[in-house]
């Protein structure tokens, strides 16, 4: 039998050399070969496959965005699946087709043998990649599937198929913290966490319960829950946030913590009373939001060097703004994550805490009993601070305490409510702000919105129609007027002939053209020239004439470069940029 090195030699795949480098990194960092060969891309996993699978005599396959029918994954229990590392994913007649990774698993193809003579079948071993061997197993799960064994298991229980709501109703509270109602939380929670969602919507219509999730920004409907288990269902919520399970009747706020696919997930909960029904909406926190590359937030290129030349000062005060859900937060404790090291103590203020972050410091306002923005920053000033982030500046007592924190050698990051860039020192100055405070403190203003990525399975170049193009021609003058003194962005480099891009939705976005978001940005850094302007004449039109001169590109120029480059639709970033205003 050859061996692996030897198969991929005789295939081209690499040089000796290569392999030979390869073998002698695997045996000194105790790793296997597969790993190192592709830990430094030599091959790619479907090759690795194709490699194992001619090796013993097998076919490999590519199951990639493949659907399993429910009875075909019947055939293998999903805990067998899950322990011995196979799936199956095609049956024909007595003919069961298992697709594994590891086809040298002595212990797996014992289970299987064991399986083909209980079951009476014949067993076809394929080898896939480790990702498509993931994507079947996950099948095994449906959320619909799921919640329906979850109701039948809490039928059981109530012991009745009574249409007495009122009896249904007081049963379903008496054991709304055993297994079914556990379940039907415990699955929703799950699906919404492995589908992306940031946010799980549980709402009590006239004749059942909706629950949606939100995905990439937009709410779909996941599900429809019976109507009698809705009290059961929000009051098993309610206990995993240590809530008062007896109060429907004013609005609750709280959080939880779980563990799912080995990843700590906080939940942050708030219900609302309706006349329907309390309806929840639970915020997905999951901690690698926080801590987002510049380059996976959306921020390259100029930008990125603006913002990272800020966060080098030892002071001064750092502002972002936008509107609410439009990314401020993350792009903050990005900021934060590069920051955080011994050496730095950090401080913020949050309301509420959305992420917790290993060595930050993190208090939560509670304005009922009088701790707020601004008698917090007071307190955070006697703690020695180095770094303070301050969650948003939301009136005047909070925005002086800021500067001064920034004035006295601290450096301060925060948010704030405007519609771009240009309108933050306007807006400081109507909050109270004297002008001449400003350019000692004010380091950078970054405004954001968040869009929609395109899925980069589907996605596919297309001509803009008329209006568009028109659009997109009289912006890149702008640009290359604005950056003139710059180097042009590479897509205006690279490209003579300029398209846009679309997607129509395929298998691995769900069939929704989009997966993920990014952010547009637009950066405006306090110059000499800025200095003067906010001193004589601090308005927004001739502050704008200042960042077109330092060459700020606005967050539509910004959206309409990464159009060109096929990261979002054209129509999404107009969309974003020209509807959105601040209340």
């Amino acid at each position: 039998m050859s061996s692996l090195a030897e198969i991929i030699l005789e295939l081209g795949w690499a040089t000796k050399s290569q392999i030979a480098e390869a073998l002698k990194a695997a045996e000194e960092s105790g790793r296997t070969l597969e790993y190192v060969l592709l830990k430094r891309n030599i091959i790619n996993p479907q090759k690795l496959a194709q490699a194992k699978a001619k090796i013993f005599g097998l076919e490999s396959i590519d199951l990639k965005d493949s659907k399993v029918a429910p009875e075909v994954l019947r055939q293998i229990p999903e805990e067998t699946a899950s322990f011995y590392k196979f799936v199956p994913f095609e049956k024909s007649g007595n003919v069961l087709k298992v697709a594994m990774v590891s086809p040298d698993d002595l212990q797996a193809q014992e289970a299987l043998r064991f399986l083909a003579a209980r079951r009476g079948l014949q067993i076809k071993i394929y080898v896939v990649t480790q990702n498509d061997l993931e994507n079947i197993a996950k099948q095994y799960r449906s959320l619909r599937g799921e919640v329906d064994l979850a109701l039948k298991a809490l039928e059981t229980e109530l012991g009745t198929k009574s249409t007495d709501k009122n009896k249904i109703q007081q049963e379903a509270k008496r054991i709304v913290a055993e297994a079914p109602i556990t379940k039907i939380v415990a699955v929703i929670v799950r699906h919404a966490t492995e589908g992306r969602a940031s946010d799980i919507h549980i709402e009590a219509m006239e004749d059942n319960v909706r629950v949606r999730f939100r995905v990439d920004g937009v709410l779909y409907t996941g599900l429809f829950l019976p109507k009698n288990i809705h009290s059961a269902v929000v009051a098993r919520i309610k206990i995993l946030c240590h809530m008062r399970i007896d109060e429907n009747r004013v609005p609750q706020d709280g959080r939880f913590s779980t563990v799912i696919s080995d990843r700590k997930i906080d939940f942050r909960v708030s219900t609302l009373p309706t006349t329907t029904g309390e309806k929840v909406v639970m915020r997905i926190l999951d901690p690698k939001g926080g801590a987002l590359s510049f380059t996976e937030l959306g921020i390259i290129g100029e930008n990125s060097r603006l913002l990272e030349s800020a966060i080098d000062q030892p002071f001064g005060l750092i502002l972002t703004t936008g509107p609410t859900g439009s990314g401020k937060t993350t792009t903050q404790y990005s900021v934060l994550h590069i920051l955080n090291n011994e050496e730095v103590n950090i401080i913020s203020l949050e309301d509420p805490v959305e992420y917790y972050v290993e060595g930050v410091n993190q208090s939560q306002v509670r304005p009922e009993i009088g701790y707020t923005f601004a008698s917090g920053l007071r307190h955070i000033l006697r703690q020695d601070p180095d770094v303070i982030m301050v969650g948003e500046i939301r009136d005047q007592e909070t925005a002086e305490l800021s500067i001064h924190a920034a004035l006295t050698g601290h450096l301060v990051l925060s948010t704030l409510h405007t519609n771009d860039a240009v309108g933050v020192i306007p807006r400081l100055i109507d909050m109270g702000i004297q002008p001449f405070l400003l350019p000692s403190t004010l380091l950078l203003v970054v405004a954001q919105r968040l869009v929609r990525r395109l899925c980069p399975q589907c996605r596919q170049p297309v001509d803009p129609p008329a209006p568009l193009k028109q659009v997109i021609a009289t912006e890149l003058i702008d640009i290359r007027e604005r950056l003139k003194t710059k180097a042009l962005p590479e897509i205006l480099i690279k490209n003579t002939v300029l398209k846009v891009y679309n997607a129509p939705g395929c298998k691995y976005c769900g069939n929704k053209g989009s997966r993920g978001r990014i952010g547009i940005y637009e950066m405006l850094k306090m110059t000499k020239e800025l200095e003067k302007i906010i001193i004589e004449k601090p308005m927004e039109s001739v502050i704008g004439q200042e960042a077109k001169r330092q060459g700020m590109l606005t967050m539509k120029q910004d959206g309409i470069l990464k159009a060109l480059e096929g990261l979002v639709g054209l129509e999404e970033v107009l969309k974003a940029v020209e509807s959105k205003t601040i209340d």
